[in-house]
């Protein structure tokens, strides 16, 4: 058994059984520690192959870790707090202990930061480093952000467990936000040699898809899982035979999975006033009265490229428009850098470069905004600023195959 397949065991099962050792447990620390444990034994033990049954293998040994951990430290262990796990969840209630597991990282007795942090981590599966990049930390400054947030979660008393009514209301701003920014890890990493990790992305959506099922009437969630399946739908052309990134424009659209881009029209057109009318073909252009919050206003804009045939079918202006009422609602500078470049496909360049003014104090450490500056530049033909944009974003890109592109980008223009 190679370390590969362990990490592919890691990919596969890490948050299931991360859950149900806490819950069992009743401490996360410790059910994290002890299911660390198991993985490293793994990667000794599976060889040459694996076990018929590599998840239940894996519980058994984290559970044997945590057994020995229990007995080293019981005295200490008596004196500290363990989570609060209600009984068995209702027949009623989806069967998943990730959910809880992702309720109780997103409690609102943890700061946002704190909360997202700490689902990553338990969730998601990133590494400390992979989440302190994310937030443009040191990694020891996030190992002791999410430490902390651990240890207030026993010492708070916060509940185990999936919350009813008004209290499911007041989490799911938080949870939906945690659930994206997974997503958006997997579906462009932010460092590392690969820019997709298909498997996390598809993670993200399987939570959207539980949180529909305990939420069905919200159209938030909705529109979550509609942006989620209409980016991760175009998961097979983002990347060419050698691993090089293939922007929108040039990506092969027979490679798109159609399955997953209807089932997101589908989610749209059951929201209320939107029966039987596609995002690119609603009246009046800003979205606002139709499109209740982010998530729903970020899904139009994805089925808008989603349904565009050929690159240059895109509705451009009506794009443009959705973002402009995204920055509206959010405030957000990434939005306003997405923006620009909507602005500058429907009115040239000239009007998207405007538009990234004043985002250098936001995004100065965001490898997209000098790459989009470039290109702005570089269709301007002011080839020497141009240059030193593209130089700005290689000092700040994170993963291999986006400093690949960004390279020959560069390398393309020098030579002119």
């Amino acid at each position: 058994m190679s370390v590969t397949a362990a990490e592919q065991a890691y990919r596969d099962h890490w948050a299931r059984l991360l859950a149900l050792l806490t819950a069992e447990l009743r401490d996360l620390d410790l059910a994290e520690e002890a299911l660390q444990d198991a993985f490293a034994a793994a990667v000794a033990a599976w060889s040459p192959e694996p076990p018929g049954n590599p998840p239940a293998w894996l519980l058994t040994a984290a559970r044997r870790r945590a057994l020995d951990r229990l007995r080293h430290g019981a005295l200490a262990a008596r004196k500290l707090p363990l989570l609060i796990v209600d009984d068995p969840d209702p027949p009623s209630v989806i069967p998943d202990e990730r959910l809880r597991l992702i309720f109780t990282c997103c409690h609102p007795a943890l700061s946002m930061d704190a909360r997202v942090a700490l689902t990553l981590r338990c969730v998601g599966g990133l590494t400390t480093r992979e989440i302190a990049r994310m937030f443009l930390v040191s990694e020891a400054t996030m190992a002791a952000r999410i430490t902390r947030a651990k240890k207030k979660i026993a010492q708070a008393g916060i509940p185990y467990r999936v919350p009813a009514g008004p209290e499911l209301a007041e989490r799911r701003d938080g949870v939906l936000a945690t659930v994206y920014l997974i997503f958006t890890e997997g579906y462009a990493a932010t460092g590392g040699d690969r820019l997709i990790r298909a498997d996390l992305a598809a993670e993200a959506v399987a939570l959207g898809r539980m949180l529909r099922e305990l939420l069905p009437a919200d159209p938030e969630v909705d529109g979550l899982l509609a942006l989620m399946l209409c980016h991760h739908a175009r998961r097979d052309a983002r990347l060419g035979p050698s691993g090089e990134l293939v922007r929108l424009p040039e990506q092969d659209r027979s490679r798109w999975h159609r399955e997953e881009i209807r089932e997101a029209l589908s989610l749209l057109a059951a929201v209320p006033g939107r029966e039987g009318r596609a995002p690119e073909h609603a009246e009046g252009g800003s979205g606002g009265d139709r499109f209740p919050g982010p998530y729903l206003l970020q899904a139009a804009i994805a089925a808008e490229h989603a349904t565009a045939v050929r690159a240059q079918d895109t509705d451009w202006p009506a794009i443009a428009r959705l973002y402009g009422e995204l920055e509206r609602l959010t405030g957000s500078a990434v939005v306003r850098l997405n923006r620009a470049v909507a602005v500058a496909e429907a009115s040239g360049p000239e009007a998207g470069l405007e538009l990234l003014g004043g985002l250098d104090r936001a995004l100065g450490r965001h490898h997209l905004l000098h790459a989009t500056r470039a290109e702005f530049l570089r269709r301007l033909g002011r080839e020497r600023e141009a240059l030193d944009a593209y130089g700005r974003a290689l000092e700040v890109v994170g993963t291999d195959p986006e400093r690949t592109f960004l390279l020959s980008r560069r390398a393309d223009l020098s030579v002119r």
